[in-house]
This record gives C-alpha cells, sequence and structure tokens, in this order.
C-alpha cells in the first residue's frame, strides 16, 4: 500500500509542532523514567519540518544553526503508528537538504542510548559516532553523531511543501 507523505516547512510555534515535540517529550520521560536529560521547551531558532499524512501531522524533525556551517538535527520524532514506515527517514533527508540549502556542511545530532531505533536510523543513513558536545556534555544516556554534507549535491526537495511516497 501506498501512503502520500507531505513534509513542510512550520515555525515553532505551530500547533502541529507543539503537539508532536510534547508527545516527543512525553516518550522521551517514560523512555527515561523521568529523567531531566529529556530536552525541555522549543527553540524558536529550530526551522521544523512537519509530515503529514493525509493532513495529519505524523512527525517533525528540526534545523538549528550552531555556527557557520554547522547545525544540528533537533526535535526528531515521528508517531508511533507511523513508524517503521518511512516517514523519519524522509524528514531526515528534508532536513540534510535544508541544512545544504543554508550552507550546512557538517550536521550533528544527539540521541539517548536507550533509543536503539534512532541510532540505528541515524547509523545507516551515514552517521558517526562522535564525543558528546555543547549542552550534552556530561549527560550519562546522550549518544552523539555526525555527518557531513556535500553542498555541491543538494538536490531539491525542500520546498514550502514536498510531496514524496512512502511504502507501507
Amino acid at each position: 500500500m501506498t501512503v502520500l507523505t507531505e513534509i513542510e516547512a512550520a515555525p515553532p510555534y505551530a500547533p502541529a509542532v507543539i503537539a508532536l515535540c510534547a508527545e516527543q517529550q512525553e516518550e522521551l520521560e517514560r523512555r527515561y523514567d523521568g529523567s531531566d536529560e529529556a530536552p525541555k521547551g522549543l527553540d524558536p531558532q529550530i526551522s521544523f519540518l512537519v509530515a503529514r499524512i493525509e493532513s495529519e501531522p505524523v512527525g517533525c524533525a528540526g534545523l538549528q544553526l550552531l555556527e557557520p556551517g554547522v547545525g544540528e538535527v533537533r526535535r526528531m520524532y515521528v508517531r508511533p503508528a507511523h513508524r517503521g514506515h518511512g516517514v523519519s527517514r524522509m524528514l531526515l533527508a528534508a532536513v540534510e537538504d535544508m541544512a545544504r540549502a543554508r550552507a550546512v556542511h557538517t550536521l550533528r545530532l544527539e540521541t539517548g542510548d536507550l533509543q536503539p531505533e534512532a541510532i540505528g536510523l541515524y547509523q545507516s543513513t551515514g552517521y558517526r559516532r562522535i564525543p558528546v558536545f555543547g549542552p550534552y556534555l556530561g549527560s550519562v544516556h546522550s549518544l552523539c553523531f555526525e555527518k557531513y554534507l556535500h553542498l555541491q549535491a543538494a538536490p531539491a526537495r525542500v520546498r514550502s511543501s514536498l510531496l514524496r511516497e512512502a511504502d507501507r
């Protein structure tokens, strides 16, 4: 079965972004037994993308610029009912395209050691493990990854609206 997935840019204050990030926060708190290590609040400097299936928001991911040429993938989340269908791969590819469009050549990210599905996604898409950085220093659960982006190879996938198909 083929499902049409739309990925579009959204501001950090969009209701879909707020709802998806709240769900992510709840899942992380359950997974890490209420640990304070889960991210709190939304940074207005994050540029978000929202994945929708039949107009329903099913996932999000953000890009935050850290320094010239370096960005961080933030708030990557797909609702449990939509996992395993390629939505997270499409979101990650769209964030990478958005980064390339902003001359970001290096993308970093953090995930937790109790999130094997996220670790598998990042490793299978070319991210390599690096030492923890920035706000994750001292976090006992943090694992950090990095990927070099080839700027000249940036396809035009990120637009105000992006239509892709995911196999179900």
